[in-house]
């Protein structure tokens, strides 16, 4: 009886844990990713960045990975947030491009699940003053041009109104979120300043340009250092965080995703910024000190970019997707709208067959996976799960997991290959 019930007992406990990590890979697949071994980087050839033909009768890269998102995930998450918002905004470029209506059906069914019919945003609330929160809020302006449908307008302008009364540092910069007090992130750009541009754009709202512009030349001025041109992670206006140096109030290193979501923020931004605004040239500026730097530290033998910038050498760091996808397009991108010199698309092209050649991997069904994407990093704010404190120190960036699928590295990666048409 005992040797049945002991094999009942390992049963169940198999069981549980199998549930525990199906739950687990189940939650992490809705936008954040699959777990890799030891949530660790995975081996890859450092192949040089050659080109890589497209076989006969295949789709676009841009294609490929759209719908390998599509069809692992029927929901893109399980809240309104950022993550989803850079995937669908990628699928309904791609949809646009080929006029595909079943993704623009999947990226509204996915906004429906939010936009309740009265326009507000289910789990949504305003006072937590959280600019990841207005990212997602860039899908809206599509739906309401394509359907006329009122909630979307009216979803906008509840995100809108967040930035009329988001707090502010004394030199009037958005706090990024009311838990991070009188600090500005690099990630803050891209999460409210395209949506903020294009309602401006959309609605009339023209006002609020000089606002979007103080906040990219604040934060440039306060985050870029002038030895490298590369910009730290973060700035704490009060020189009051563990994380910040007591001098400058600046964090310690130079994270690519954050870089990432500094020049791609700037370059969909400008999509919707008046052309003789008088700080059009200022911002510009800005992108093209932010892609020096970036071209000085792409790596020489693959073409990508680490997790740590300007430490390739150190143990630990590792060559990372997201960041990888986001200089391609961005580099690309201002090269072909001339904010930057025509180089930048060679640049670019590197940094592409740089991801093909080493991070993308292909299923015998056809599906396309990116790996070695950081899940996750930030500054400050509560303990980590294991009472770690995210320090903004070299340590930390390396300690945080790395998987596969991650949508802040899979949406960029679309973005690229349409931009480059591959």
């Amino acid at each position: 009886m005992r040797r049945v019930w002991n094999v009942t007992i390992c049963l169940s406990l198999i069981a549980s844990s199998a549930a525990a990590q199906d739950a687990q890979q189940q939650r992490q697949q809705l936008g954040e990713g699959s777990p890799q071994p030891g949530n660790r980087p995975l081996p890859i050839p450092n192949a040089a960045p050659r080109p890589r033909p497209m076989a006969p009768g295949k789709k676009p890269w841009s294609t490929r990975i759209a719908e390998s998102v599509m069809r692992r995930n029927p929901q893109t998450h399980r809240r309104w947030d950022y993550t989803q918002g850079v995937v669908l905004g990628a699928i309904e470029g791609v949809a646009l491009k080929w006029r595909d209506r079943a993704m623009l059906e999947y990226v509204k069914a996915n906004m429906d699940r939010w936009i309740k019919p009265d326009g507000s945003i289910e789990g949504y609330e305003l006072e937590e003053y959280n600019l990841d929160h207005i990212s997602q809020g860039r899908l809206l302006f599509g739906l309401y041009e394509r359907t006329r449908d009122d909630r979307y307008r009216k979803a906008a302008d509840l995100l809108r109104q967040q930035l009329r009364t988001q707090p502010r540092t004394s030199e009037g910069g958005f706090w990024h979120k009311k838990i991070y007090p009188e600090q500005m992130w690099l990630d803050g750009l891209y999460m409210a300043q395209p949506f903020y541009a294009q309602y401006a754009k959309t609605f009339r709202d023209t006002a609020a340009f000089d606002d979007i512009a103080r906040q990219f030349l604040l934060v440039a001025r306060h985050t870029r250092d002038p030895r490298t041109d590369l910009m730290y992670h973060g700035w704490d206006a009060a020189k009051a965080q563990k994380w910040a140096d007591t001098a400058t109030g600046l964090s310690p290193n130079f994270w690519g995703r954050a870089m990432g979501w500094y020049v791609v923020g700037v370059v969909e931004t400008l999509d919707h910024f008046p052309a003789n605004h008088p700080d059009r040239a200022a911002i510009i500026q800005t992108l093209r000190d932010a892609a020096a730097g970036i071209a000085r530290v792409q790596d020489p033998v693959t073409g990508l970019w680490w997790d740590v910038l300007d430490q390739p050498n150190r143990a630990g760091n590792y060559l990372e997707a997201s960041a990888s996808s986001m200089f391609a397009y961005a580099l690309a991108k201002g090269a072909r709208l001339g904010y930057l010199d025509p180089s930048y698309r060679r640049v670019a092209e590197r940094g592409f067959d740089g991801i093909l050649a080493n991070l993308v991997k292909e299923t015998p069904e056809g599906l396309v996976s990116l790996v070695n994407v950081v899940q996750v990093s930030g500054l400050g704010g509560n303990l980590r799960r294991d009472g770690s404190y995210r320090s903004g120190s070299y340590d930390y960036y390396i300690s945080e997991p790395v998987v596969t699928d991650d949508f802040k590295g899979v949406g960029p990666f679309i973005l690229a290959a349409l931009e480059l048409n591959r």
